[in-house]
């Protein structure tokens, strides 16, 4: 690495957090940061009563309307065992809650699919989805027909981390370099943050260009007060990216732009090595 922990390589330009998994989110000013990643992230998720499986838009053929829903919390989230209530916007307008009494019925009746809303970390909220001996959930992926993917035209089954909705990691950080790259090999996508899903997105503008983030891993980075992220890995992208949300396009241009350019890479995952509170306009050092 060329930086030194004296020498900035960025700074936070937007926060996000995702109450439910596969829903889209809140954009925030300001975060904790847990073990857990951002406060409040991902704390809920659909579980099929059928198979209790964990409902994510990886698999659009079964969950083709997961993006017409937006989740947010109704209170701030304080890290206590139990997340505050979500609230949902449902694709009418309609709101529901995790309060209400009937909010599984009406989710269920808007996505088809019989669900339930369940927390995560809690051993009697995941019921099915939980094999024996264990606490992690099983959720579904399609792989488009496309080169360069692991599988094509197929849906195979991942777990998550145990006693969590993540895919994989707790933290997804994204530079604005990245996505100027990609738009650069394909100036017709709208290679826009809301495509692919972050926590935190770095604007490394004045600091260098291309896949800049790639070069981060396996170093810690530091941002907010004593926040350190350990970047673990690339993260490979999937068909989410492709589909069509508010006013985005469907366009699977996006995945095989990343696929042909950066080997489907686009950002990177992250553990906390140590929590505290960040917010936008952080500078970000890498040691």
């Amino acid at each position: 690495m060329s930086q030194s922990p004296g020498e900035p390589v960025g700074s936070v330009v937007t926060l996000w957090r995702y109450p439910v998994k596969s829903m889209l989110g809140e954009e925030l000013n300001a975060s904790d940061v847990t073990e857990r990643g951002l406060l409040g992230d991902r704390s809920y998720a659909l579980v099929d009563s059928a198979d209790g499986k964990i409902a994510s838009a990886k698999n659009p053929r079964k969950w083709p309307r997961m993006f017409e829903f937006r989740a947010a919390l109704a209170s701030d989230a304080e890290g206590g065992e139990s997340p505050p209530a979500v609230r949902i916007t449902m694709p009418d307008g309609d709101l529901v809650t995790s309060e209400q009494a009937d909010h599984d019925q009406r989710l269920s009746r808007v996505l088809g699919r019989a669900v339930s809303l369940q927390a995560a970390g809690r051993g009697d909220h995941l019921s099915a989805a939980v094999p024996q001996g264990g606490r992690a959930g099983t959720a579904e992926e399609y792989w488009p027909d496309m080169d360069g993917l692991d599988y094509r035209d197929t849906v195979t089954d991942f777990d998550l981390p145990q006693d969590t909705f993540f895919d994989c990691a707790a933290v997804h950080l994204l530079s604005t370099a990245t996505l100027d790259q990609l738009h650069e090999f394909n100036p017709h996508g709208r290679f826009e943050v809301r495509r692919f899903r972050p926590n935190i997105v770095v604007d490394t503008a004045e600091f260098g260009g291309g896949f800049a983030e790639d070069a981060w891993i396996g170093h810690t980075v530091l941002m907010g007060d004593q926040v350190r992220l350990t970047i673990t890995d690339h993260c490979p992208r999937c068909v989410m990216t492709t589909l069509a949300q508010a006013d985005l396009p469907k366009d699977s241009g996006i995945l095989r732009t990343a696929a042909q350019h950066n080997h489907v890479n686009v950002g990177v995952y992250a553990s906390v090595a140590h929590g505290g509170k960040v917010r936008r306009g952080d500078r970000i050092w890498v040691e």
